[in-house]
């Protein structure tokens, strides 16, 4: 975009960065942050908690878009904005302001915000470069079958660069699944990706957040939710077929293990659904009475 070349603009790739970044915190400037994902999250709470007075910009509209539920996210948001962090959502960045160096923020409504530097955190993109100059089918990632193989016979692809039926998942769990698969084939054995139960379980800005499966809830499935906002929790469990199917958690993330793992599992949850909710403990003690 028009800007993004001046000195002041940076990315949020490596360790270089990170102290690139707390020097500007300890400068004091106005920095901000491109991106509402898990990378410009802890980066705006990294400055912010360097002291540094920072606006959060990200183009949909809510936070997490990919893990996280609109109710989950407005709580994230209410609880990462407590910590000093100005958020802005359904906010599209049009341009930077700067003679040499970052003066400000353009956004496509006119908006303008002050800066004295801007850290774009705005997500991967597979790097499908060696694989096109080869001839071989790309879309948004390098396309593979359920063997891992790609359109050219015996190139296989797994990973972030990976495209398999439509998804590219962008984390290193569906990488490890997927070597696991191609490994397998490799040595002569059946084997088959038929794709990942992607989890997310980590402390986002200084909040415990966990997603996992079918967090939104597909057709024909139903959602129990427990929403505690004054204090800072959210629960979502998603059930289908008598299956726990997805889950979306903020704040208590204490039985966020032992949802995923009903999930991978496919394991009945007829008999403890309606102690659940409140935790493995008491769930399972309700399934043996």
């Amino acid at each position: 975009m028009p800007g993004a070349d001046l000195a002041g603009v940076h990315t949020f790739r490596d360790s270089r960065d990170v102290d690139l970044l707390l020097a500007l915190a300890a400068q004091k400037k106005q920095i901000v942050v491109v991106g509402g994902g898990l990378l410009g999250l802890e980066a705006a709470y990294g400055l912010a908690k360097a002291g540094a007075p920072v606006t959060l910009i990200h183009l949909m509209d809510r936070l997490m878009e990919r893990q996280l539920d609109a109710p989950a996210a407005q709580l994230l948001k209410s609880l990462v904005a407590r910590k000093g962090i100005k958020i802005l959502l359904d906010a599209n960045t049009a341009r930077i302001h700067g003679e040499s160096h970052v003066e400000g923020v353009e956004l496509a409504d006119g908006r303008r915000i002050e800066a004295e530097a801007v850290i774009f955190a705005a997500g991967i993109r597979p790097n499908v470069a060696l694989a096109k100059e080869a001839g071989i089918p790309v879309n948004r990632g390098i396309v593979v079958d359920d063997t891992l193989q790609t359109g050219a016979s015996d190139i296989f692809a797994i990973g972030e660069c990976a495209e398999h039926r439509g998804i590219c998942y962008g984390l290193v769990e569906p990488a490890y699944e997927q070597a696991r698969v191609l490994a397998q084939h490799l040595a002569g054995d059946a084997a088959c990706y038929a794709g990942s139960v992607v989890a997310t379980n980590l402390k986002v800005s200084g909040v415990n957040v966990f997603s996992a499966g079918d967090f939104l809830g597909s057709d024909g499935s139903e959602s129990i939710v427990l929403s505690d906002v004054r204090h800072g929790t959210y629960k979502k469990l998603v059930i289908s077929e008598g299956r726990l199917t997805g889950a979306a958690l903020v704040g208590d993330t204490n039985d966020a293990l032992w949802y995923l793992e009903l999930i991978r599992t496919r394991t009945p949850t007829i008999k403890m659904r309606t102690d659940m909710m409140f935790g493995r403990s008491l769930a399972l003690s309700s399934e043996a009475a």
